[in-house]
């Protein structure tokens, strides 16, 4: 299994809008570092990937560089889509879908609560329209509910991308973590329940939301995922969804040997 890691920034990127200049608040981010330079978080994950073209993809989440971030890490198509929830940095990229429809030459399934597609349908209501042959001029998208707990195919039974969904705190909202074999995604999250946590017992590598450096109300922060990482055993923890505390270089010279930060176009492989 490859995962890709399209983006790794919060929801309003690094550096943000702003800076004495106008060139972007960084923060405590050095601007030279590249790794510090974060789009909105998403990932791919690959499946079977010593398939002629590449196996089965899934994306999880649309964010609003979507289109930046698939070109950027050369993916030309996905077989599926999983939205976590449905915050504008995760849904506002899903315009671009139709490309992807294009691609496939097909509407793309997409995996998410009750109460996520409901949020995303009024918001992008032409989105689930039924599709109209032969072209795309559109996004097409059509709605897979699933709920915390459940297993499910991604990408057709002949993929072998068996995913479990599981439900995460975000503070004022939920979101969905997800598991794979080995691997294991949770972006927006605050709390982890013991549901949870059943789930993610025995993963091997598990990008997880990390914000900053100090306690935060809706987002995990360093001590907290340090905490989470121990208790779960993992074996290599790559953080995600980080802010502009979030150097990469102060990150790699204090964090421990199993933790690492992400950093965008990253790509992971779990076997």
């Amino acid at each position: 299994m490859l995962v890709t890691l399209l983006g790794t920034g919060a929801s309003a990127g690094v550096p943000m809008i702003g800076g004495p200049d106008g060139s972007g608040d960084w923060g405590e981010c050095d601007p030279a570092e590249p790794r510090n330079r974060r789009t909105r978080s998403s990932i791919v994950i690959e499946a079977d990937t010593e398939r002629e073209g590449g196996g089965p993809r899934l994306l999880v989440d649309t964010s609003p560089d979507m289109r930046e971030q698939l070109l950027a890490c050369r993916i030309p198509r996905v077989d599926a889509i999983l939205y976590t929830h449905a915050h504008a940095d995760h849904i506002t990229g899903l315009d671009d879908v139709r490309a992807l429809n294009r691609t496939c030459g097909h509407p793309l399934d997409a995996f998410a609560t009750e109460a996520t597609l409901a949020e995303i349908t009024r918001r992008f209501p032409y989105a689930f329209r039924p599709w109209e042959p032969p072209g795309f001029y559109r996004p097409v998208l059509v709605p897979r509910p699933v709920a915390p707990g459940d297993t499910f195919e991604a990408a057709g039974e002949a993929a072998g991308m068996s995913v479990t969904v599981f439900d995460q705190d975000h503070g004022t909202t939920h979101t969905l973590g997800l598991r794979i074999g080995r691997f294991g995604y949770s972006t927006d999250v605050v709390g982890l329940d013991e549901p949870a946590i059943a789930v993610l017992a025995g993963v091997d590598t598990w990008v997880v939301d990390c914000f900053q450096r100090a306690e935060h109300s809706t987002h995990g922060y360093l001590d907290l995922v340090l905490a989470w990482s121990a208790q779960l055993g993992v074996r290599r923890t790559v953080l995600t969804h980080m802010g502009t505390d979030m150097d990469w270089a102060w990150l790699k010279e204090n964090l421990p040997a199993d933790v690492e930060p992400g950093y965008d176009g990253m790509r992971i492989e779990v076997r």
